[in-house]
């Protein structure tokens, strides 16, 4: 999935017209795909990890900025080399996208799907090219160069990861954020650094003042209290994994 937006000083830029029908298409494929299987008598799921020993089902969005009047991608100065702009907002994703996960992340399924070594990122490092990392740079040409946000599950609200992701990359924008060095080995070698389970994230989505103000607090604190109450009738099921490995254990 692609993303534009204007300018990043000033107000929050609001998103183009190539923003929302992306989601829609995400959107629409979901549903067609599960009414194509119901006719099949099988059945199509977005759960982000819906088998144990496989890897899970992410949606990775490939976002780039650019500017209103002139069309040209702002992550690359005339010349063709990276902007400042392009690394301030690696740097947004990479500082504010723990506090978003709640958005890219929904269901406590979709903390399974981030394990270490199969494939899903664990932490908000960035590379070039490199599939181990939250963050990948492709291989691009000047007026495609983009980063790839990996973290995000393919139960994810499309709308809401859409945005989310762009919102955290402006804030590197505008707050003129530096990332760290990019990575070029395994970053699965290297600690966590988002949350573990729905409950982690949405404590770190309300404390995320900037987020907060960014996104609306109405709209955060909807978010939150609806997942907030799922995760506490999740946490009234007794797991099958309990039973047998506790029951008589301990």
């Amino acid at each position: 999935m692609g993303q534009s937006a204007t300018g990043p000083r000033g107000t929050p830029a609001a998103p183009s017209a190539r923003l929302v029908p992306l989601a829609d298409q995400a959107f629409l494929f979901k549903r067609t795909a599960r009414e194509a299987a119901l006719r099949h008598k099988i059945y199509a799921t977005f759960m982000a990890k819906p088998h144990a020993k496989e890897p899970g089902s992410a949606m990775h969005i490939h976002q780039s900025v650019l500017d209103r009047k002139s069309g040209k991608n702002i992550f690359s100065n005339a010349d063709g080399s990276p902007s400042q702009l392009f690394f301030s907002h690696i740097a947004g994703l990479q500082r504010y996208l723990p506090a978003a996960m709640a958005l890219f992340c929904p269901n406590v399924n979709s903390y399974r799907r981030l394990t270490r070594y199969q494939t899903a990122p664990i932490n908000t490092h960035w590379g070039y090219d490199n599939r181990t990392a939250g963050l990948r740079v492709p291989n691009a040409s000047a007026a495609a160069r983009r980063v790839e946000n990996r973290c995000g599950g393919a139960d994810a609200n499309p709308y809401i990861a859409l945005a989310a992701s762009l919102a955290c990359g402006y804030l590197g924008m505008i707050e003129g954020l530096q990332p760290t060095d990019p990575i070029t080995g395994s970053a699965h070698d290297l600690p966590f650094g988002l949350p573990r389970t729905l409950d982690e994230a949405l404590r770190e989505f309300r404390a995320c003042e900037p987020l907060v103000e960014l996104l609306g607090p109405t709209f955060v604190e909807a978010f939150a209290l609806v997942k907030e109450a799922e995760y506490e009738v999740f946490l009234q099921v007794i797991s099958s994994w309990e039973r047998e490995h506790l029951l008589l254990n301990v």
